[in-house]
C-alpha cells in the first residue's frame, strides 16, 4: 500500500511541513545575503511567512511580505523572475532531497486581512450590534 503525503483531512503531512520549513529557512538565508540575482530586490527586506509544498514535493508556493516597500507586486514579480536562480541557490541547503522543487512566489495578505478584520470588529456598528446581542440573551 502506498503511503499518502496528505492526511485524510486535507491538511499537509508532517513531511510537507518539514520540507516547507527547510525551504523557508534556506530562502531567507539567500535573500538576507542579497543573493537574489536581481537588482530590483537589492536593499528590499522580504519576510517569508510560509512555504506550502505539494504532496509530491515538486512545487513550493512561497508566501512573502516585502517589508517597508511600497511595491509589493514588483518585488514578487522580481522573485518569480529569479525563481530558477533562487532554486539553485537553495539547493546546497536542501541537498538531502532528491530534487529541488519549483518555486512560485505570492504576496502574503494575512497581515492586511487581520488589520481589516480588526478595524471591522472595532467599528461602532459592530460594537452596537454586539451590545444589543448581550442584552437579548438575558
Amino acid at each position: 500500500m502506498a503511503r499518502s503525503d496528505t492526511s485524510r483531512s486535507g491538511q499537509p503531512s508532517q513531511r510537507q511541513l518539514r520540507v516547507g520549513e527547510l525551504i523557508r529557512h534556506a530562502l531567507a538565508e539567500v535573500l538576507a545575503r542579497g543573493e537574489s540575482g536581481d537588482p530590483a530586490l537589492e536593499g528590499t527586506l522580504i519576510s517569508i511567512s510560509e512555504v506550502r509544498m505539494t504532496p509530491d514535493l515538486r512545487h513550493a508556493t512561497v508566501f512573502v511580505a516585502p517589508l517597508a516597500s511600497g511595491d509589493a507586486e514588483g518585488a514578487v514579480a522580481a522573485l518569480n523572475r529569479n525563481a530558477r536562480n533562487l532554486r539553485g541557490r537553495i539547493s546546497p541547503a536542501i541537498r538531502q532531497m532528491r530534487s529541488i522543487p519549483d518555486l512560485a512566489f505570492w504576496i502574503d495578505t494575512r497581515f492586511e486581512d487581520d488589520m481589516r478584520i480588526d478595524r471591522i470588529l472595532r467599528s461602532p456598528e459592530v460594537a452596537r450590534d454586539l451590545g444589543s446581542d448581550d442584552g437579548e440573551r438575558d
